[in-house]
C-alpha cells in the first residue's frame, strides 16, 4: 500500500489545493476554514497538546497550524512529494517517509484527517495499530472522516478526482475500527453543519454533535 499511496500522492500533490477548493465549494467557505475547525474542535476538547503526530499530513495543512501552538510536531506521509511543501509550510516540525522512524510509545496526541478512507479496508486495523504504538499510553487519537450520512458529503467526494479511491466509513464502522485497534473510550461526534450562508447558526453546532448529519464525524480515543 505504501509504494501506491505514494504515487498516488505524489501525482496530486500540487493540485491538490485547487481540488480540495473545488471539492468545498458548496459550502461557501475555502479549505482554510476546515482546517481550522479542526483544530478548534482539538482546542476545545483540551487535545491540543504534544508530543502530537500528523498522521497522512499530506501538504501540511494542518501540521503548520500545530506546529504554531505545539512546542513538538511530527508529521508522517508516504508522499515524499507532499512533505516537500509540508516542511515549507511548518519547517519546525519533523517530517517522516517511512513508517519505521516513528517514535514508538512517544505521542500524547495523534491526528488522522481524512485519512482512513484511502486505506484499504483490509489495512485500516493495521495502520491504527501503527499509530497506537506511536502514542504513549493514555494518549489520545483523533480520526477526522467524512460522514456518508451526509448527501452532500458524498455528492462531493465523488465529484472530487482526489477521492476516486475513497471508501467512506459509516459512523458505526469507524468506532468499531478504533476499539478492534486497542483504543478504549471510543467516542463519536458529528460536526460541520451550516454552510457559510447560514454561518450565524455555527454557534449551536456544539449542541448537535449527536446529530448524524454532520458533513464530518470526529472520533477519539484513549490508548490503552
Amino acid at each position: 500500500m505504501q509504494e501506491q499511496a505514494e504515487q498516488k500522492f505524489d501525482s496530486y500533490a500540487d493540485s491538490y489545493e485547487d481540488l480540495h477548493r473545488s471539492s468545498v465549494a458548496a459550502s461557501g467557505e475555502d479549505p482554510a476554514y476546515f482546517h481550522d475547525y479542526k483544530v478548534d474542535c482539538l482546542r476545545r476538547k483540551g487535545l491540543l497538546r504534544g508530543p502530537l503526530l500528523d498522521y497522512g499530513c499530506g501538504t501540511g495543512n494542518l501540521t503548520e497550524r500545530f506546529a504554531r501552538e505545539i512546542e513538538e510536531v511530527h508529521g508522517y506521509d508516504p508522499s515524499s512529494v507532499s512533505l516537500a511543501e509540508a516542511r515549507e509550510r511548518a519547517p519546525s516540525a519533523r517530517l517522516h517517509t517511512e513508517i519505521e522512524t516513528l517514535p514508538s510509545s512517544h505521542f500524547a496526541t495523534a491526528v488522522l484527517s481524512g485519512v482512513l478512507h484511502h486505506v484499504p479496508v483490509r489495512e485500516r486495523e493495521g495502520v491504527l495499530a501503527t499509530v497506537r504504538g506511536a502514542l504513549r499510553p493514555g494518549g489520545r487519537i483523533v480520526v477526522f472522516e467524512h460522514n456518508p450520512l451526509n448527501p452532500v458529503t458524498r455528492r462531493a467526494v465523488a465529484a472530487c478526482p482526489f477521492d476516486d479511491d475513497a471508501i467512506l466509513l459509516w459512523p458505526w464502522q469507524a468506532r468499531r475500527l478504533l476499539r478492534r485497534a486497542g483504543f478504549d473510550d471510543v467516542r463519536l461526534e458529528y460536526i460541520v453543519f451550516f454552510p457559510k450562508q447560514l454561518a450565524f447558526l455555527r454557534r449551536l453546532e456544539p449542541r448537535l454533535r449527536r446529530v448524524a448529519l454532520g458533513a464530518q464525524q470526529m472520533l477519539i480515543g484513549v490508548r490503552r
